[in-house]
């Protein structure tokens, strides 16, 4: 069953309700959700309140998402995102952190403090290094045995990611992808990048409820637009934010997901809090560059 609705908390009951997240965790599920933290987080990692419950996945039972328990200080805090073109957004937090997703050097707006760049390809990345960026975060590893991992908190975001295959054209590169999670004031927030395989249920779980989805749609260069719309009805997230358009994949996109409301905006940008989420799953389309 999926929980959508939010409920104002005092921090006792937030504490119950996480508690309770942990003791429900499948049997060895423990370590792929909470694992150590990467070389350049200091101190403790911070809790996940995103992650979802799995059920025992060797007997392939299907992940369960959790309720969400936010404190009413959270409920109105308000996040923007814009569209800066292909697969860039640009998210701003509350407290003024500005994150640019697939950053290829370029993002509207000033510096983003925060950059991550999903698949090593032309448009998704860059390694210049700019000193006026504090975190720049590739999706991919060192080597097939050292897949990319990020557990990294700033100010007011938590961003994590989870790692799958590139898998083209007669390529493959495991790990060589990763999905980007952005927890803050009460959102969590998803960017699917290059994806190229349906995700697993073990990725259902390491990934856990996304509120607002940033999903490619081109149909071809990642995946078939079928597969990619059946994982964004499992996700049932309210905010559906398209990327990678191209020709009418918009139109054949929202076309497969009938039951979401399709919604063109005239601005570039949103601005969303935990209260003002919609009540049912919408595909926002905000205009290109």
């Amino acid at each position: 069953m999926r929980f959508t609705k939010f409920v104002e908390a005092g921090p006792s009951m937030v504490a119950v309700a996480l508690a309770a997240m942990i003791i429900c965790v499948a049997p060895g599920f423990a370590d792929t959700l909470f694992p150590e933290p990467d070389e350049n987080a200091q101190g403790n990692e911070p809790f996940s309140t995103c992650i979802a419950l799995a059920q025992d996945l060797n007997r392939n039972l299907p992940v369960q998402f959790a309720s969400l328990v936010v404190p009413a200080s959270s409920l109105d805090q308000e996040v923007t995102i814009q569209f800066s073109g292909h697969s860039t957004y640009v998210i701003e937090t509350p407290a003024g952190v500005r994150i640019a997703t697939d950053y290829a050097g370029f993002a509207v707006g000033r510096t983003p403090d925060i950059v991550t760049m999903n698949n090593a390809h032309s448009s998704h990345y860059t390694m210049i290094d700019n000193p006026d960026i504090d975190h720049m975060l590739p999706g991919w590893g060192k080597s097939e045995s050292e897949p990319a991992r990020h557990r990294r908190e700033y100010k007011d975001v938590f961003v994590r990611n989870v790692t799958t295959d590139i898998s083209r054209f007669g390529e493959f590169r495991a790990d060589g992808n990763s999905v980007f999670i952005f927890e803050v004031a009460g959102l969590c927030i998803g960017h699917l990048g290059h994806l190229h395989h349906r995700l697993t249920e073990t990725h259902f779980a390491e990934i856990g409820r996304l509120d607002i989805v940033m999903v490619p749609i081109d149909g071809g260069l990642t995946m078939a637009q079928t597969g990619m719309a059946a994982m964004v009805d499992r996700f049932k997230s309210r905010i559906v934010l398209p990327m990678h358009r191209r020709g009418n994949s918009v139109e054949s996109f929202t076309a497969l997901l009938p039951d979401f409301e399709a919604r063109y905006l005239r601005d570039r940008e949103i601005r969303v809090s935990a209260r003002t989420l919609p009540d049912a799953p919408t595909i926002m389309i905000l205009p290109n560059l």
